[in-house]
């Protein structure tokens, strides 16, 4: 089959991909990935940001006079540790900027340091930025991102469970879950630093992830209405509902993901703006694990959830491959078309009868009268 009629029968969702049949080998590699990220996130931590934790930064102009090593002596001159502090070189347009975080420190110990800087670089103070966040603020933003995600998990919980049902819901709550697991422990395991850009980012997976699944399911949900009355495993129906959407899921995750990836490479590679690249990478990984969640992870715990019920137990094992699953489409196309011509004749007819009840008389006409002549 050449390349030309392979794209045809993606775009027109014919492919005959046994998603079901790979559910195994896809659980192992999310399971990994998934484990890999809690060991990180036990065992080394988020590089969380200034916000979160608390702490002073001061950002400076980098100068010949004013380079790492410089700021390094600074700090100890003022009697702060170098071994915890962070270190930045930022680019921009303006050029390089120096940007150093410690924790929290006294007043005039953020004082002293900005002045310190301002005169090893040759600058006025005011050219010093400084920023100070107090540690309790740091905790008090933490809990509230917690909490707002919890809150959003219940509250997604109850939509699809109401909107479709709590199968779904479970499923749907499984593939956020691994969506925000593996995208927190790509940050763990490169050290990117977690900043408030970065939970609003995660929020944003969420929804991407969500949208996604939804899509998903709406059309499994249509296919099970479908296949009602034929003895149809729940293999089966995932595997056609799968294919029938994959193309419209890879045009929204290109079309998603292209702007993302021109904010990073533009805004954060070349234009130096640091904390763009805090947003997007989350935002870049978020959207590919969740289009590869709504097929490899929703999806197929959805049907083997729905293996147990009575009405496809019985069939579990039955899965259509190769030419028989383009029968299956065919076979959906059939039906719809032909309910699609029965809504249609009994659109017609309804308007036939309007239209003929509209001329008939309810009653006999009156005689004329004849004139006198």
């Amino acid at each position: 089959m050449s390349i030309g009629a392979s794209f045809g029968r993606l775009y027109r969702g014919e492919t005959t991909v046994d998603y079901y049949g790979k559910r195994k080998p896809a659980f192992v590699v999310s399971g990994s990935f998934v484990l890999v990220s809690i060991i990180v996130l036990v065992f080394g931590g988020l590089n969380l940001g200034i916000d979160f934790k608390g702490g002073v930064a001061w950002e400076a102009p980098a100068t010949a006079t004013l380079d790492q090593d410089a700021v390094r002596d600074v700090l100890e001159a003022n009697g702060i540790e170098t071994a915890n502090a962070k270190l930045q070189t930022l680019q921009g347009v303006e050029g390089e900027r120096i940007r150093v975080q410690v924790g929290d420190q006294p007043d005039e110990v953020r004082v002293a340091v900005q002045a310190a800087l301002a005169s090893t670089a040759g600058l006025e103070t005011q050219d010093v930025s400084v920023a100070a966040v107090s540690s309790s603020w740091g905790r008090s933003i933490t809990l509230k991102a917690i909490r707002a995600l919890l809150v959003f998990f219940v509250l997604v919980s109850l939509y699809i469970a109401w909107r479709f049902e709590w199968k779904m819901a479970i499923a749907a709550i499984a593939a956020m879950a691994h969506d925000v697991l593996v995208s927190v422990g790509v940050y763990a395991i490169f050290r990117f630093e977690v900043t408030p850009a970065t939970v609003v980012a995660f929020l944003t997976i969420l929804g991407y992830s969500l949208y996604d699944t939804v899509v998903v399911f709406d059309k499994v949900r249509e296919n099970i209405d479908r296949f009602a009355t034929s003895k149809m495993s729940m293999g089966n129906i995932v595997n056609v509902s799968s294919n029938q959407v994959l193309a419209r899921s890879l045009n929204t995750t290109l079309s998603s993901a292209l702007p993302v990836i021109s904010l990073l490479v533009v805004g954060s590679f070349i234009m130096g703006a640091t904390n763009l690249q805090e947003f997007a990478i989350a935002l870049l990984v978020g959207m590919l694990t969740g289009t590869y969640s709504s097929i490899f992870v929703a999806t197929p715990l959805l049907a083997v959830l729905k293996n147990r019920e009575p009405k496809y137990s019985s069939v579990a094992g039955v899965v259509a491959q190769g030419a028989e699953m383009a029968a299956l489409f065919e076979h959906t196309t059939t039906r719809a078309a032909q309910k699609a011509a029965a809504e249609s004749q009994v659109t017609r007819e309804s308007s036939v009868l309007k239209n003929t009840s509209s001329n008939v008389l309810t009653h006999p006409p009156r005689p004329r009268k004849r004139r006198r002549r």
